[in-house]
């Protein structure tokens, strides 16, 4: 039986993840900052001890990490997942949009990975999973914010791989593209936006739940992109950004045309088995 914990488990990929980690018998601490929201749907789900337990975390807050860690026995697994996504042009965000996108997406993912370090190195084994985004491979127009968290969430990932893999902590950083969550429909009505609605298929939470608990549980490997043929894609412009001013305006134009589509429809980015980010 493993033990994992998991952040931002109110909604959205944690709380799916949890949902089916418990299902297949493992152990499970759920965390999120809205103790509220992740109480009534952990008592919906009957989510029981022992092997479901419940707490409040803001992965902005090195002490909360402390306070969970002290309180809960070996954890084979983190997930880092708790993220913060609003679109915007760089001229207009204030400094709070500032703040929170690097102190959730960035700051609580270091937070998180250290504190995991912490606790997995004395046995000598574990591993850390840091979900970034397509975003940490190539700047997305309209998300410079998020693009510039999600860059130095993947690149502390890495680095922190080849500091703890010889001590026998693992980490990878996984990069999906748009996911269906109640995150990413809050987003089609922002003209700014676009580019995350250009995908052919917007994954879902299944989606990113197979690859983490297959093969990422299994191999351990330093990064995952899903789907691959868009990640090429991505690395491909952050090796050449002069692309990008070629490539993006049709991007762009796809991606506007699904946003037209969604709100002339009046449906939903995220289909119902779906749970918000």
């Amino acid at each position: 039986m493993t033990s994992f914990l998991l952040t931002g488990c109110a909604s959205g990929i944690g709380r799916h993840l949890a949902g089916v980690l418990l299902g297949r018998g493992d152990c499970v601490l759920a965390t999120d900052v809205d103790l509220p929201a992740l109480t009534k749907h952990a008592e919906a789900e009957g989510w029981a001890r022992p092997r479901a337990e419940i707490a409040k975390l803001d992965v902005r807050e090195p002490e909360d990490w402390n306070r969970v860690f002290r309180s809960c026995g070996p954890i084979d697994v983190v997930m880092n997942i708790a993220g913060y996504l609003h679109s915007g042009w760089v001229h207009e965000a204030n400094a709070e949009e500032v703040h929170r996108h690097l102190d959730i997406n960035t700051k609580g993912v270091i937070f998180g990975t250290q504190a995991a370090a912490r606790h997995m190195l004395p046995r000598g084994h574990g591993h850390i999973i840091n979900v970034a985004s397509m975003a940490a491979l190539a700047p997305i127009h309209g998300m410079s914010l998020y693009s510039a968290a999600k860059y130095a969430v993947r690149g502390f990932s890495l680095a922190a791989a080849q500091e703890l893999r010889p001590k026998g902590v693992y980490v990878t950083v996984v990069c999906p593209d748009s996911v269906a969550t109640p995150l990413l429909d809050r987003q089609r009505n922002r003209d700014e936006a676009a580019m995350m609605f250009s995908c052919r298929r917007f994954l879902t939470v299944q989606d990113i739940a197979r690859g983490i608990l297959g093969r990422v549980l299994r191999s351990k490997p330093v990064e995952w992109v899903i789907p691959a043929s868009r990640g090429w894609l991505a690395r491909f412009a952050d090796v050449f950004p002069e692309s990008i001013f070629w490539v993006a305006p049709s991007f762009r134009r796809r991606g506007q045309a699904r946003q037209n589509s969604l709100r002339s429809s009046g449906t939903a980015a995220d289909p119902p088995s779906s749970a918000g980010c």
